[in-house]
C-alpha cells in the first residue's frame, strides 16, 4: 500500500484574498416560487492560488438573507458535498431543507466550488467517461491495463477541453476560494455546515484559517489522512453493515416485498446469477436513505430497474474524479496489488463484496495525468479553533463511522455526536442530530460528549424519493 505523504504543511505563500466586495442581484436562473430575498453573484478568482496574478475564473455565488433580520446572527456558509454538488442550488433550496429556526437567523451563503455547476465546470470527453465506467471492475491484467490507458485518455480530455482549471480544482484550492467569498461580503468570521464531502472543506478551512470560523458542523465525515487499505477496508465494511441492517429491518417489518425471506441467501443468488455490477450500484444508492427500502426489496424481488442513461461524442461535465484524484493517492501497480485488495474485501464483506464508489475511486485515479497537489494528511488543527460539531452515522454508506471517529481524534475541539441508524447526510435522518445541530449553530453550545441519538426506521414507503445517480454513468457521489 502507498503511505501518506509525509510533511505536508499549508502554505503560507500563497496571497490572502482582499475584501474586493460583490454585487448581489438577481438570480438568473431560480425559479419564481423561490424566496424574493435571494440573490445571486459572481466573484473573480484566481485559477491557480499559487500564482494570483495569473488567469482568473468567475466563481458563482447565491446568498439567502436571514428571514427575520432582527435575529440575525451571520453568514452560514454551506455546502452539499460531491465532489460536485452545487453550493448555489442548495442556497435555492434552504428554505426547503433547513430549519426556520436557522432560515431565519441565518445569511445562507454559498458558491459552486471551482469546476463544478456554474463557476466553469470541467468538461471532459463523453465517450471516454462512458469507457471509464464500463471497465471499472477489472478482471484480469489486461482489462486493468486498458482502464488505465482510458483514464490517461481521459484526464487529458479535460485538460484539453477545461484549460488549465482542470488541474486546480483540489480541496484546498476551493477553500481558498471560500476564504476569499468570506473577505469579499465583509465577514471576520463564518459559521459553516458541511456534509459528505463538503466535511473536507470544512476540516481544511478549519486548518488553514481557524481564527476565522465563529462555528463548524461537519456532518458524515471523510477523513483525509486514509492510506488505500483503510479507505477500502471501512467503505466495504460500511457497505456490507448497512446492507445488513436493511436485512434486519425487512425481516421484523411485515411489509416488506421480501420479509420471510432469508435476505442475505437471496441476495447472494442474485449476484451469482445477475450483472453484479449494476446490483452493486443500486444497493449502494438505497443504502443513502432508510426511506427508500420498501421500494429497495420490490427491486430485489423483481430485480427490475431501468438502462443507464449514455451521452456520447460530445464534452460532459465530470466535477467529480479530478477532484478525488487530485486529494487522494490511489495510483496501484500491478494488478495482482489489485486483485489481492478485492479480495480481502470480499473477506470482510461476504456478501457485497466491496463498495462501488470506494472501488471506482480507486480504478478511477489509476494512471490519471497531473499531481496529487492536495496529498493525504492528518489535520494539523490550531488550538484557536472554537468547539466543533462533528456527526456520523453508525452506518454511513459513502462516509464510514470509522472515517468519523478518525477524524474527531484529529480535531481536539471536536464534540462528536453518533446517529445509531443507517443513512448520509444526519441532518435529515435524525430529528435528533437536527436539534442538536440547529442549537450549536446558533447558541455554539455543543451536546455532552458521547451523545447518541437513536435509529429511525421506515414504517411507510417513501413518495418522494430523489436520485443521487449521476445521468452520465450511473455512479453516486458523496
Amino acid at each position: 500500500m502507498l503511505a501518506l505523504a509525509a510533511g505536508f504543511a499549508p502554505s503560507v505563500a500563497q496571497a490572502a484574498p482582499s475584501a474586493a466586495g460583490v454585487t448581489w442581484g438577481p438570480c438568473a436562473d431560480a425559479d419564481d416560487d423561490l424566496p424574493a430575498r435571494l440573490v445571486c453573484a459572481t466573484l473573480t478568482v484566481p485559477v491557480d492560488w499559487a500564482q494570483p496574478g495569473g488567469a482568473t475564473f468567475q466563481l458563482a455565488l447565491a446568498k439567502l438573507p436571514a428571514a427575520d433580520p432582527a435575529k440575525r446572527v451571520g453568514s452560514l456558509f454551506v455546502n452539499p458535498g460531491g465532489p460536485g454538488g452545487s453550493g448555489v442550488s442548495f442556497v435555492y433550496g434552504a428554505e426547503s431543507s433547513f430549519s426556520p429556526q436557522l432560515i431565519d437567523q441565518f445569511d445562507f451563503v454559498s458558491f459552486d466550488p471551482r469546476g463544478q455547476a456554474r463557476s466553469k465546470p470541467v468538461l471532459c470527453d463523453g465517450d471516454l467517461a462512458v469507457a471509464q465506467d464500463q471497465q471499472s471492475f477489472p478482471s484480469s491484467a489486461v482489462e486493468y491495463e486498458r482502464l488505465r490507458r482510458t483514464n490517461r485518455a481521459l484526464g487529458e480530455s479535460c485538460d484539453q477541453l477545461s484549460g488549465p482549471l482542470a488541474r486546480h480544482v483540489d480541496t484546498t484550492s476551493v477553500v481558498r476560494d471560500m476564504d476569499a467569498v468570506r473577505a469579499a461580503i465583509g465577514e471576520s468570521k463564518i459559521s459553516y455546515y458541511g456534509v459528505s464531502y463538503g466535511t473536507m472543506i470544512g476540516q481544511q478551512y478549519a486548518e488553514l484559517f481557524p481564527d476565522r470560523i465563529r462555528g463548524l458542523v461537519i456532518d458524515s465525515n471523510m477523513d483525509h489522512s486514509l492510506d488505500i487499505w483503510n479507505y477500502q477496508k471501512w467503505e466495504a465494511t460500511a457497505m456490507e453493515g448497512s446492507f445488513l441492517q436493511f436485512a434486519a429491518w425487512c425481516g421484523r417489518t411485515p411489509t416488506c416485498a421480501l420479509h420471510g425471506e432469508d435476505i442475505p441467501a437471496y441476495f447472494d443468488e442474485l449476484y451469482a446469477e445477475t450483472d453484479s455490477t449494476d446490483l452493486l450500484w443500486t444497493t449502494f444508492g438505497y443504502m443513502y436513505d432508510p426511506a427508500d427500502w420498501f421500494e429497495f426489496a420490490q427491486y430485489l424481488e423483481q430485480l427490475g430497474g431501468g438502462s443507464r442513461s449514455e451521452r456520447r461524442g460530445e464534452p460532459v461535465e465530470l466535477g467529480y474524479r479530478p477532484v478525488m484524484c487530485q486529494d487522494f493517492i490511489f495510483d496501484t501497480r500491478p494488478y495482482w496489488a489489485v486483485a489481492a485488495l478485492k479480495g480481502r474485501l470480499a473477506k470482510l464483506a461476504p456478501h457485497t463484496k466491496l463498495n462501488p464508489l470506494a472501488w471506482t475511486d480507486l480504478t478511477g485515479c489509476q494512471n490519471w495525468p497531473g499531481a496529487v497537489v492536495n496529498p493525504p494528511h492528518r489535520l494539523n488543527a490550531s488550538p484557536e479553533l472554537p468547539p466543533i460539531l462533528m456527526t456520523n452515522s453508525r452506518y454511513d454508506i459513502a462516509t464510514p463511522y470509522e472515517w468519523g471517529q478518525s477524524l474527531a481524534a484529529q480535531l481536539p475541539s471536536a464534540t462528536f455526536v453518533t446517529y445509531d441508524g443507517v443513512g448520509h447526510g444526519d441532518y435529515w435522518l435524525s430529528p435528533c442530530a437536527r436539534a442538536a445541530i440547529d442549537t450549536y449553530l446558533v447558541t455554539l453550545q455543543t451536546p455532552p460528549a458521547g451523545t447518541h441519538c437513536p435509529a429511525v426506521f421506515p414504517t411507510t414507503a417513501n413518495k418522494n424519493k430523489k436520485s443521487l445517480i449521476n445521468p452520465l454513468t450511473g455512479q453516486l457521489t458523496r
